[in-house]
């Protein structure tokens, strides 16, 4: 296959077959571009405003999603195609190719922030970063219905492996979103708080899309299950909607009706460090807590005959993530217990 260099407004996201670009956006300190890779396929019965998209590496230390898409992009057969399906597998090559959360060799702005008015537009968020949340505005938005934002722990925590999504208000697209995250068959659907500004699934879903974010992973490594729950929760979603040929059954917990429907959507189920310090987790993700248990200890080794400060749970509940790494700095959150809604 050849994947042909092009600026956004030469993209074909409409005509039938297949075609694979590096998406150029002009970089702001070498002269070049910034290059994203995009497939997308289109068949016989696509239609306007529908499609699916599904992203990774939306942060750039976190692989099971490229990993995931990249499988994919070699296992769907273009003759399969029925409607819209377009994989970026890596939606920011800036955090990337730096393996960082952020666009740190660039803007240092973290992308699942930058969904924000005025992105891309406005002078104080031009960067490359708000450039390619306007690109998702400007080209992706337009042709699709359903998201999919394929996330894990990188660096910052380790979590119980999970499909996840907001609550959003109208009951039939919160129905179709909540079938969408089950399809991934992951132990845990994780619904989380919607109050952070400039989130893309956040967006999404204020567009009416059917959205489903992930956390398949964790350390900056790829793990085995997060790719293969990654890999089934997007082609479940394109046969389901009618994208794609083809016909799937549930896996795992989905199959054995032990996903567990978990909310962690207030401060009650957040652990912060209180100052700087090694944290020691006591159990692993994914195990049945009580509020006041410990589920960590964090060492102070600059006092090093202080007794250990217990991390305890906030909220009855499931240990949903922990820090991943050691050191830890005060503030951050190093317990999440969410509580078990169904």
């Amino acid at each position: 296959m050849t994947r042909v260099v092009a600026r956004p407004d030469k993209l074909d996201l409409d005509s039938p077959g297949r075609r694979d670009y590096w998406v150029a956006l002009e970089h702001d300190s070498i002269w070049g571009d910034h290059l994203i890779p995009l497939t997308v396929w289109v068949g016989p019965e696509a239609a306007e405003g529908r499609g699916l998209v599904a992203f990774g590496s939306n942060h750039g230390n976190e692989y099971e999603g490229p990993v995931a898409l990249k499988h994919l992009m070699r296992q769907i057969r273009t003759e399969d195609v029925r409607g819209r399906i377009l994989f970026i597998p890596v939606l920011n090559p800036s955090a990337f190719r730096s393996g960082t959360r952020e666009s740190r060799p660039d803007d240092g702005v973290n992308l699942n922030r930058a969904f924000v008015e005025g992105a891309g537009t406005t002078p104080a968020l031009a960067g490359i970063t708000h450039r390619i949340a306007a690109f998702v505005r400007a080209f992706i938005w337009p042709r699709v219905h359903t998201v999919i934002d394929l996330h894990a722990g990188g660096d910052v925590a380790r979590f119980a492996l999970c499909a996840n999504y907001h609550r959003v208000d109208d009951p039939e697209l919160a129905r179709e979103i909540e079938q969408t995250a089950r399809w991934f068959g992951t132990p845990c659907l994780m619904v989380y708080q919607n109050q952070t500004p400039g989130l893309l699934p956040s967006e999404a879903e204020r567009l009416g899309k059917i959205t489903v974010g992930t956390e398949l992973g964790w350390g900056r490594a790829v793990n085995v299950d997060g790719v293969r729950y990654g890999k089934h929760g997007v082609l479940a979603a394109a046969i389901r909607q009618g994208q794609l040929r083809g016909e799937i059954e549930p896996i795992d917990h989905h199959r054995d009706g032990t996903q567990k429907v978990v909310e962690m959507v207030d401060r009650e189920c957040f652990t912060v460090a209180p100052f700087d310090g090694h944290y020691e987790p006591l159990v692993e993700c994914g195990t049945v807590v009580r509020r006041g248990q410990a589920v960590g200890l964090l060492h102070d080794f600059d006092h090093i005959d202080m007794e250990p400060w217990p991390a305890v749970a906030g909220v009855d509940g499931v240990v949903l993530a922990q820090a991943w790494a050691a050191p830890v700095p005060r503030g951050q959150h190093i317990v999440v217990v969410a509580r078990v809604a169904s």
